[in-house]
């Protein structure tokens, strides 16, 4: 069929189709080739385009528009249209989301390429670099490493040899430095002879060759030991690497085995949030897609390498010279990382292939490290996994005497309480809120994106912070400072306050709590008929909406809004993390914690007294609630360094009651209780001491006000 005439219709098998279509995607110019029929999102996966998929390709996010484009492009473009594309079907003409389709947009999960075409990716659906602020801080524990370094002369093979060059090995580690082996690695079988042979010449007539020791530990705590690798001459360093695998980034860790020194940290975005953002949604990828999992496998573990390559890249390392690798995650990522199909995790009763730690050869995940031998942690049930278990490990509750709340705050909050006398451990469904989906104008920690708020008790007024730039809205130079700072932070043209992340919710709704803005039940304010209030509350139908923030004439960003259903998206995610530690508490048979710990990266920016005012921990002294950073990566690299943490970790685990919130009666009772500002029943004497809360009366008047001035 000549390029630019319209497709036939289906009815008509008869008429002359191309097999193949060629797709160019801007602004990436990324070209290739797709049989005709293939989305424009699956396109885009395979061609490593960066559009954005938050649904699994339902049709429902509606983050994957894009634009068919024309203009100045290769010659065979000129003549691309809109019919390259498939006429939207009922799922696009029946789409309602909030990201309202654009001029000439498509969804690209539903959209089909039928003839060349070139597909512009707008900067509203792409995926951009993230902030990965997570960084790891070991303290002080007892280095005992897994793998040791070990300096032998070998004498070059002759006729008269009588033992294999293994054998040799084994002799010449057990004469030299009195260590039993149980003998060589077959993955360090292949490059004994090339070691040796590049050995240096000793004054003996032999080799200097430096063996790697991996040493294995038995449950009566005896331990055995082999050779992992050999390497000409002497070598004195040896790496590991801890990679905290969540299910939005990836944050990995460079450490030195026997100084225990951090020598690089680097993070990078999951690939897999292409086929869906959050767990369930790739588990439903995979139910949907035959070889999903496969794929979301591949994905990962690509990830996992470029970061191990990018991590010795930045300190002029080979990763030939890695020989630990630790990885934790969640239960569905693990499963993932390993090659497991993760469907069973989708329903109850949520049982994992295995919640023992696992270990293997780094080969057989797609490392660049055919020395290393990689630990993947055990998990605590359910879906609490390996990086709660590591999150404990850094933690340290179960050494302390007081009771403490260890709380990671994500699309599932894990929730670990107890002391040196017991630990109990739950998941419980926050969703997405807290990392900005579901909310009108929520997004990723990226530039641009608020992350900061106070609101003027008095007059309302907001003034915000954004990544990427450290002066307040009201300081001077504040619009260019953003439009600078962020359009470099965000290596694109897009610049301005783009949104708001998870840590500037949580301030904006217990701000707005806190100037009288919201009542105790989660409604905002009547729009007032005039005065300085006026500007700041808009109707939004038979709600109202609060001006967070409005870009400067001749400044780019949108309007930044909070609604009526983005504060109850937020009251259902705290309220299931403040009834899942509730709960726990309930069964270790306390009122409350002595203490909370915010793990996490998003844990590590919350306000503590803004998630009290909140209600998503309780009440507490503000110095009782502290933030330990990334635990899950602190605990993957002290699980690196020692056999001996290793062992506490798994050890702890197997200790820990996990309560299944799903099943547990009162879990419901505490989740209706936790949705009211701070809460419903539960007082706050303590928070009462850092801020003063609105008062009760002024709750009940502010819900008749909104009663009297509602539309009929």
């Amino acid at each position: 069929m000549p390029s630019g005439q319209p497709l036939p219709p289906p009815a008509q098998p008869t008429a002359e189709v191309p097999a193949s279509c060629k797709v160019v995607f801007t602004p990436s110019g990324r070209v290739g080739v797709v049989s005709m029929g293939t989305t424009v999102l699956d396109a885009a996966r395979e061609f490593g385009v960066d559009l954005d998929s938050v649904c699994g390709g339902r049709g429902i996010c509606g983050r994957c528009q894009v634009v068919p484009a024309v203009g100045s492009f290769p010659k065979w473009a000129l003549t691309a249209s809109l019919d390259s594309l498939s006429a939207p079907d009922a799922t696009e003409l029946a789409y309602s989301g909030r990201r309202r389709l654009g001029a000439s947009a498509r969804l690209g999960c539903h959209a089909r390429i039928t003839a060349d075409v070139v597909v512009d990716v707008p900067p509203a659906s792409q995926l951009h670099g993230p902030v990965v602020r997570k960084t790891v801080d070991v303290g002080d524990i007892a280095l005992d490493p897994l793998s040791t370094l070990h300096a032998i002369t070998v004498a070059e093979p002759t006729l008269d040899s009588e033992r294999g060059l293994a054998e040799t090995v084994i002799d010449r580690v057990a004469a030299e430095w009195d260590i039993a082996l149980d003998g060589v690695l077959p993955s360090a079988l292949g490059s004994l002879h090339t070691s040796v042979a590049a050995g240096t010449p000793d004054f003996s007539g032999g080799r200097v060759v430096t063996a790697a020791v991996r040493w294995h530990r038995a449950q009566d705590a005896r331990r055995s030991a082999s050779v992992a690798a050999l390497w000409p001459g002497v070598v004195t360093t040896a790496l590991g690497v801890a990679v905290d695998v969540g299910s939005t980034t990836l944050a990995g860790h460079l450490v030195d085995l026997h100084s225990g020194e951090v020598l690089a940290s680097a993070g990078r975005m999951n690939p897999q949030i292409r086929l869906g953002e959050d767990l369930m949604s790739r588990v439903s990828y995979v139910m949907m897609h035959p070889g999903g999992d496969r794929e979301l496998t591949a994905a990962v573990r690509d990830s996992i390498a470029a970061l191990t390559v990018e991590l010795c890249s930045e300190t002029d390392t080979a990763p030939s010279s890695i020989l630990e690798v630790v990885l934790v995650g969640n239960p569905i990522m693990m499963h993932l990382v390993l090659g497991i199909d993760p469907t069973p995790l989708g329903q109850a009763p949520f049982t994992l292939a295995t919640d023992a730690p696992v270990e293997l050869g780094g080969p057989a995940l797609g490392m660049p490290c055919p020395a290393a031998r990689v630990y993947v942690g055990p998990a605590i049930g359910g879906h609490v996994g390996a990086d709660t278990a590591a999150a404990v490990l850094a933690g340290g509750p179960h050494r302390a005497d007081h009771i403490t709340a260890l709380v990671d705050v994500g699309t599932n909050a894990e929730i670990v309480l107890g002391s040196s006398k017991g630990l109990w451990a739950a998941s419980s469904p926050t969703g997405p809120a807290f990392e900005g989906a579901q909310i009108s104008c929520g997004q990723r920690a990226t530039p641009g994106a608020i992350e900061r708020v106070r609101i003027d008790p008095t007059t309302w007024t907001p003034r915000v912070r954004v990544i990427g730039c450290d002066l307040w809205s009201d300081e001077p130079g504040f619009a260019e400072a953003v439009e600078r700072q962020v359009a470099a932070g965000a290596r694109s043209a897009a610049a301005g306050v783009t949104g708001i992340c998870g840590s500037g919710i949580i301030e904006v709704i217990a701000e707005m709590y806190l100037a009288g803005i919201l009542s105790s039940d989660g409604v905002i304010a009547a729009p007032p008929s005039d005065g300085e209030h006026a500007s700041r509350i808009v109707s939004d139908g038979r709600t109202s909406s609060y001006v967070l923030y409005e870009p400067p004439p001749g400044s780019r960003g949108p309007t930044v809004t909070v609604t009526q259903n983005d504060v109850r998206a937020v009251q259902l995610a705290k309220a299931a993390l403040r009834a899942g530690v509730d709960l726990l508490c309930e069964h270790a048979g306390i009122d409350a914690p002595d203490r909370v710990q915010l793990a996490g990266a998003f844990g590590t920016h919350i306000d503590p007294v803004r998630a009290m005012v909140l209600g998503m921990i309780g009440d507490h002294e503000p110095s009782d609630v502290r933030s330990i950073g990334n635990a899950a990566g602190t605990g993957a690299v002290r699980a690196l360094l020692s056999g001996r943490q290793r062992l506490e970790m798994e050890r702890t685990v197997r200790s820990i009651r996990k309560i299944e919130t799903a099943v547990e009666p009162r879990f419901q009772e505490f989740f209706v209780a936790a949705m009211a500002l701070p809460h419903a029943t539960a007082p706050s004497p303590l928070l009462a001491t850092a801020v003063s809360l609105p008062a009760r009366e002024d709750t009940r008047r502010h819900r008749l006000r909104r009663t009297r001035t509602a539309p009929q």
